[in-house]
Order: structure tokens, then C-alpha cells, then sequence
């Protein structure tokens, strides 16, 4: 299983304990079942710079977002996938419902989101693009969603790599 001594509790963790990449770049989101859209997008993410921080939604968090089901996984598990790609240099936790304080936090050079989000709709694109940054936006892998996952699990299909 890989280490979570790259999962951060707090941006001030983080920026104790990494040095100031070149290129940092930040993404975030729940995370809460991983597949093959999730992957190309980390892999994309990381392509952008030198290092991808992942801001991870707490368990309370993602259960505000999502509803008193989620998440599946807890955090340090979601974690623990999230770092054992490659792509992934590090994860930052966080407890609010947006990431605009983590973003405000750390600074990155490269905020990416996907690409069912307008420029004008991201969160702490203003701080970013203020510091002198980029937003980027990626598009989706076609037919790979969690909400997929879910309604294929429910109807008893399982999940395909389609």
C-alpha cells in the first residue's frame, strides 16, 4: 500500500514539509471512486508542471457535497489511491465545501479543473490568475463517471472499461 506520509492534513503541513516545486500545479476534488477518467485527468494534470497537488474533501465534506451515503472510502483511503499513481506528488485534506482557501494557501501555478467547469465557475481561478497563474481546463474521458459507477453497481452491471 503506498505511504501516506504525502497526504497532508493542512496546506501549512505541506508547504513545512515540501520544498517550492518550479511549476506546482493543483487540482482537487472528492475522489471517492477512482477510474480510468480520473486517471488520464491526474495524468494530464501533472503534465502541466513539475508537481500535482491533489486537495482532497474531507469524509464530513464530502458528505455535505454528496449526501449521507459518502463517501464510500474515507479519506486516508482515498488518499492512499490517489498517491499510488504516478502522477499524484502529494495530497492536501480539506474540510471546507470549496478549496479556495487551500488554493489561497498554497499558490499554484496551474489550477486545473475538468472540463464540465466554465473559466468563470471555478473556484480560486481570481487567485490564481492574481499570483500571475493559469487555469486549465481538461476535457472529460468519455463514458467514465463516478455516477456511472453507481448506476451500474445498483442495475447489478458492475463496471466495464468501455
Amino acid at each position: 500500500m503506498p505511504s501516506l506520509t504525502r497526504f497532508f492534513q493542512s496546506p501549512e503541513a505541506f508547504l513545512a514539509a515540501i520544498p517550492r516545486p518550479k511549476t506546482l500545479c493543483f487540482t482537487n476534488g472528492c475522489f471517492d471512486l477512482l477510474h480510468p477518467g480520473h486517471v488520464q485527468y491526474l495524468a494530464d494534470a501533472r503534465a502541466l508542471g513539475d508537481f500535482l497537488v491533489v486537495g482532497l474533501n474531507s469524509d464530513a465534506s464530502v458528505a455535505r457535497l454528496k449526501g449521507p451515503g459518502r463517501p464510500v472510502q474515507d479519506e486516508a483511503a482515498r488518499a492512499a489511491v490517489l498517491l499510488g499513481l504516478r502522477s499524484v506528488d502529494a495530497v492536501v485534506r480539506f474540510d471546507e465545501d470549496t478549496p479556495l482557501e487551500l488554493i489561497g494557501a498554497l499558490r499554484p501555478d496551474v489550477l486545473v479543473k475538468g472540463g464540465d467547469y466554465t473559466p468563470e465557475s471555478v473556484v480560486g481561478r481570481a487567485v490564481v490568475e492574481g499570483g500571475g497563474g493559469r487555469l486549465v481546463l481538461i476535457p472529460f474521458l468519455p463514458g467514465h463517471s463516478t455516477s456511472r459507477i453507481e448506476q451500474r453497481i445498483h442495475t447489478g452491471r458492475g463496471v466495464t472499461l468501455e
